[in-house]
């Protein structure tokens, strides 16, 4: 899975869609769907695009970063160490995203230490975490 297609399988759960309602909703075919969210490499632009344009978004160049997608699809609710661009790494879990509504992206996490985690599992409180932002990651690991 590449970022684009983590990207258009979270908007598509996100608005509880299947593949064939996205499919059908963006005018193009289940097998490119599919194909898009298994991360097929060599796919049309214009098809592409009729899919983003679904969610509000297009095909444009962008400074590389981690994305979001990638972070929420395999690090949510998993033991992580997070360098941040200070150089400060922080260890503990990831328990939710946080959307910039306005722009629907991902902007941050909240994070729970690992000094905090067993107190979280007991009681889930949000005094315990903290929130990281994303433009902040610059690494991310499994612990």
């Amino acid at each position: 899975m590449n970022n684009l297609s983590a990207f258009i399988k979270y908007q598509r759960k996100k608005l509880s869609l299947t593949q064939e309602e996205l499919a059908s909703k963006a005018g193009v075919g289940i097998r490119f769907i599919r194909e898009l969210e298994q991360g097929k490499e060599t796919l049309q632009l214009d098809k592409i695009d009729q899919v983003l344009n679904l969610f509000g978004f297009r095909l444009s160049p962008e400074k590389q970063h981690i994305d979001p997608y990638y972070i929420f699809w395999n690090f949510l609710n998993t033991g992580v160490k997070i360098t941040l661009t200070n150089k400060i790494s922080k260890y503990g879990f990831i328990t939710k995203e946080i959307i910039d509504k306005k722009e629907n992206k991902i902007t941050s996490w909240k994070f729970v230490p690992n000094n905090n985690a067993l107190k979280y599992q007991q009681n889930p409180d949000d005094k315990l975490t903290e929130i990281i932002l994303h433009e902040n990651i610059q690494k991310i690991e499994k612990q």
